[in-house]
């Protein structure tokens, strides 16, 4: 299952991507208006946008110039097709240019914190909102003069049109940022604009994306069998309840464990998962299998590309196995599901205009001969998303607030070659450090806490009054609400000094600990 979770009459919001670094930002918080919005890229046909029956069209920001060469344009077009358009920042400006407007190299740039000035009565965006308030710019060219028929409703100092709309056309913008923190009344105005300008009806709810999904997994699979790759992380265990709900009996869970798992991971699918949903599971042992096909391997892509295809290969014959287990009677097992995110889509290239950042093991992992055709029924939520639906469904939260693990494991948490020994030092710094953080207090307060084990690397040390020459760990403790970006958390320092003494006095291999506060961009949040 891909594209809107919604089977309503009422289609998606789309987000215009001119190459914002928010494009998904915006996504999230349309959604968290309670509507359902989508990505497309800035080169979208206005025919394409209206054959998708959109509630709305917001057109996102950019780091173009709409005087620049080749600079992405709005066709007018879209603004005679009937549908409400919100513009943001470069969206602001290609709008207004687009409609006849003024866009103007005015010599003075905006940058971060700016104080917006309310004009008159604030119209529908704006109205009852502080006369000046912090806003968050990013602009070089100024909108000037608004297009024929708009009324200015804010402005800045350097700025004489920051916001204006057209109610009765259903158009409307802003020059800031709305969807960042950093503007306190933005995601009011973002409200404002789909509910009262747009009038785009707040239907996407945790029960609604329940009971559509559930309704289009009924229509993807029918009668026939599915098996789940589950891997006892939240969006598996959401997934494979979403599509046990669906179809019952008809879906079999197969966990692997294929030897990159965490301390205790295999015990706590098999207990966990099925007391809390009664699925039927089938765990597979396939430590041995993926070591050996990783064996010498260190290019992190490669590593991920070979579990992702030894996963795949795993699950074919588990549902051979299955297959013959039932007899000739029995359904054919035609479906695969998986826990892929929109996330997960977008850093691997399938998300609109979106480059590779890494091949996600659901989705550049994949071979090309699979045999299965894939059940993604989480393909079009973010991750807090996927928590609501996993606590809507019924599963405890030790299931549904569970850090996130990669599919891949420990084995891109190791830089070099993947081998036992490595994984077994890996797996107890990690279990050490994840004890301390429980200890104190902090599970809720960061995304996740990868242990990264640098093999490849050595590092004198001073232990038990002898040199040492063992091998360092980084922490990466970060903080996220969807891993799209993530900033690096700000752990107590007695907390980091209980994990590093604890490590170095526990683990024979390491003696070193280290801090990763890189935050996301320019870092990805796995190392490898």
């Amino acid at each position: 299952m891909s594209g809107s979770a919604s089977n309503s009459a009422q289609g998606p919001v789309l987000v215009v991507d001119y190459g914002a670094q928010y494009a998904q930002l915006i996504a999230r918080r349309v959604r968290e208006a309670q509507v359902y919005s989508e990505v497309v890229p800035h080169d979208t046909p206005v025919e394409e946008i209206q054959r998708r029956n959109p509630a709305a069209v917001v057109l996102s920001g950019g780091p173009s110039s709409v005087y620049a060469d080749g600079a992405p344009q709005v066709d007018p077009a879209l603004f005679e097709a009937g549908v409400p358009v919100f513009g943001i920042c470069y969206g602001f400006q290609a709008m207004t240019s687009a409609l006849g407007g003024t866009v103007e190299h005015t010599g003075t740039r905006e940058y971060g914190r700016t104080e917006l000035e309310v004009s008159g009565d604030g119209g529908t965006l704006h109205a009852e909102m502080p006369g000046h308030h912090p806003v968050w710019m990013s602009h070089g060219d100024s909108v000037s003069k608004a297009p024929e028929g708009f009324t200015v409703t804010a402005a800045t100092k350097d700025t004489p049109v920051a916001a204006f709309e057209s109610v009765e056309r259903q158009l409307a913008g802003v020059q800031y940022h709305p969807e960042v923190v950093h503007s306190p009344h933005g995601q009011e105005v973002l409200r404002r604009f789909l509910h009262d300008i747009a009038k785009v009806r707040p239907q996407w709810t945790t029960s609604s994306i329940v009971d559509d999904t559930v309704a289009a997994i009924r229509e993807q699979v029918g009668e026939r069998r599915a098996i789940c790759a589950l891997s006892g992380g939240v969006d598996s265990a959401v997934a494979a309840a979403l599509v046990h709900r669906a179809i019952g009996d008809q879906l079999t869970c197969v966990f692997v464990d294929h030897g990159l798992l965490r301390a205790g991971e295999r015990a706590q699918v098999e207990r966990d998962f099925v007391a809390a949903t009664g699925v039927r599971l089938v765990t597979i042992d396939a430590a041995d299998r993926f070591l050996g096909e990783l064996a010498g391997v260190t290019d992190p892509e490669q590593k991920r590309k070979i579990i992702g295809r030894e996963f795949i290969r795993v699950f074919e014959q588990a549902a051979r196995d299955l297959q013959a287990e039932a007899g000739e009677s029995g359904e054919h097992i035609d479906f695969l599901v998986q826990g892929t995110l929109y996330p997960d889509v977008v850093e691997s290239g399938g998300g609109s205009g979106a480059a590779n950042i890494k091949s996600h093991h659901n989705v550049g992992g994949l071979p090309d001969d699979l045999q299965f055709e894939l059940v993604e029924p989480l393909r079009a939520l973010f991750k807090d998303e996927v928590r609501r639906v996993g606590l809507e469904l019924g599963l405890p939260e030790t299931i549904v607030h569970r850090q996130p693990f990669p599919g891949p494991g420990l084995g891109i948490r190791i830089i070099g070659e993947v081998t036992a020994d490595r994984l077994e030092t890996l797996r107890a710094a990690d279990a050490i450090a994840r004890e301390e953080l429980t200890a104190a207090g902090l599970d809720r307060d960061i995304w996740q806490c990868p242990v990264v084990l640098l093999a490849d690397v050595r590092s004198v040390g001073v232990q038990g009054d002898g040199r040492t020459y063992g091998h360092p760990v980084v922490l990466r403790p970060v903080s996220s609400e969807d891993a799209m970006t993530a900033d690096w958390t700000r752990l107590p320092y007695d907390v980091l000094e209980r994990i590093s003494t604890r490590i170095t006095n526990e683990v024979a291999e390491v003696n070193r600990v280290t801090l990763d506060v890189t935050s996301k961009p320019p870092g990805t949040i796995e190392w490898e």
